[in-house]
């Protein structure tokens, strides 16, 4: 029997839309051997994989006008665009919990991926449990360059996932996941343009060339991974949620009614797909 897998992209606020999707599959008892995480798709993958349906929305409108949460006023006090401790340590453990064990005990396995800020190479990191040393992974896999620090882990310098590996389908295939659904933040026929502060990027990165060589190629990297999904697709090797229009989001968002809109899209856009979905799965 084929392993299934579920692939989230990132996206900062447009993860959102993800949750949208994810609570409708979870609504529906939709699961996966594997889920793999990117950025903002590894925060609200979690919630996935523990099976608490709603939780990344209660989060992520409850709190988007909390200082500690994704701001600047974070940023400039700790060096982080998204309070860690407040985000990572205080709304799992206390605020809106997070639950550990229905989460190793899932049936899915997680993994999230980061980018290896001294090689710029994607590392992909299985996450067996939600220990304090597994919370800092997915913290590093949404770590934004230029608006985060560094994390480390194990002598390692990791950062947001993104960066090397956007959508990694193929990488899901080669760990053994041979029917692949994956759900997209931005919408069909999007092209990714030169990031505009690739010039400043050398002079925040400058002791890491390798990692400012990824940043600054990844447009031509992504849109080559749009090209490959998009041939996946059309051959039905892989099932794509992605949104059924252009995103009206900010990166990071404050506004309630926003965010609440497009994650009632992501809910849309799977309630839509989901006869299709459960054929591809059988």
């Amino acid at each position: 029997m084929q392993k299934t897998g579920i692939v989230l992209e990132g996206g900062a606020s447009r993860g959102i839309y993800t949750a949208g999707v994810l609570d409708v599959l979870l609504e529906n008892g939709i699961y996966f051997d594997g889920c793999m995480g990117v950025s903002a798709g590894a925060i609200h993958g979690i919630s996935y994989v523990s099976r608490q349906a709603g939780r990344s929305y209660c989060f992520s409108v409850k709190y988007c006008n909390d200082s500690r949460f994704m701001s600047i006023r974070s940023l400039l006090r700790t060096g982080d665009i998204c309070g860690a401790k407040f985000c990572y340590y205080d709304i799992p453990e206390r605020l809106v919990p997070f639950a550990s064990e229905s989460f190793e005990k899932s049936s899915t396995k997680f993994y999230c991926v980061c980018t290896d800020v001294k090689t710029g190479k994607a590392v992909y990191h299985l996450c067996p449990s939600v220990t304090q040393r597994e919370i800092e992974w997915v913290r590093a896999s949404a770590s934004m360059p230029m608006v985060s620090r560094n994390v480390e882990i194990d002598g390692q310098l990791l950062l947001d996932g993104g960066v090397a590996d956007s959508i990694p389908f193929r990488k899901m295939q080669e760990f053994g996941y041979e029917k692949c659904v994956v759900v997209c933040t931005q919408h069909d026929g999007y092209r990714k343009k030169k990031e505009s502060l690739s010039k400043l990027m050398p002079l925040r990165y400058g002791d890491y060339p390798a990692f400012v060589q990824t940043m600054q190629k990844r447009p031509t990297m992504y849109n080559a991974q749009l090209d490959d999904l998009k041939t996946a697709e059309e051959n039905g090797e892989v099932f794509v949620i992605r949104p059924s229009k252009p995103l009206q989001i900010g990166r990071v968002e404050h506004d309630e009614n926003v965010l609440r809109s497009v994650y009632l899209l992501g809910r849309e856009d799977a309630e839509r797909m989901l006869d299709g979905l459960k054929h591809f799965l059988r």
